[in-house]
């Protein structure tokens, strides 16, 4: 156990954030998301909910500022609605660490998919909700900021 790194985030979670670049992006996916099939680097998070991921994560690495949007998420299909407080809960995390980052853009299902074919790794958490997936796009450490 390390001092400060939350239990929800795995030594092979760790490993991969360490070996991300900034701009670089993670996908945090749902537990009914296709993810073997979007990326050969999928980490195992069964179990942990998308915001103790996002909690975990984003206390040990920031968001792309150079970027309109370093957090996506998939948007609906045509005739399907959303939760709006899954969005809500991913984005009180967000701010938590990371207030000044833009509004989250939504994508379509299929741009989201390809988008995850080109991340740096998927995390298949145990979400549950509808439209639980998330990417993030990690940014260089802020002037200032003690690492």
């Amino acid at each position: 156990m390390l001092i400060g790194v939350d239990p929800v985030i795995s030594p092979e979670l760790l490993d991969t954030l360490f070996r991300m670049g900034h701009g670089d992006e993670i996908t945090l996916a749902d537990a009914f998301f296709p993810g073997d099939s979007c990326n050969s680097r999928v980490i195992r998070a069964d179990g942990i909910r998308v915001p103790a991921l996002l909690d975990g994560i984003l206390a040990l690495m920031n968001l792309d500022s150079y970027v309109p949007h370093p957090a996506v998420m998939m948007s609906p299909a045509s005739g399907d609605t959303l939760d709006p407080e899954v969005e809500k809960s991913y984005r009180a995390v967000i701010d938590k660490y990371w207030p000044a980052t833009p509004p989250i853009e939504k994508i379509e299902r299929f741009a989201f998919y390809e988008r995850t074919k080109k991340a740096f790794a998927v995390v298949m958490t145990g979400e549950t909700v509808k439209y639980g997936n998330i990417i993030l796009k990690k940014g260089v450490i802020p002037l200032g900021k003690r690492m």
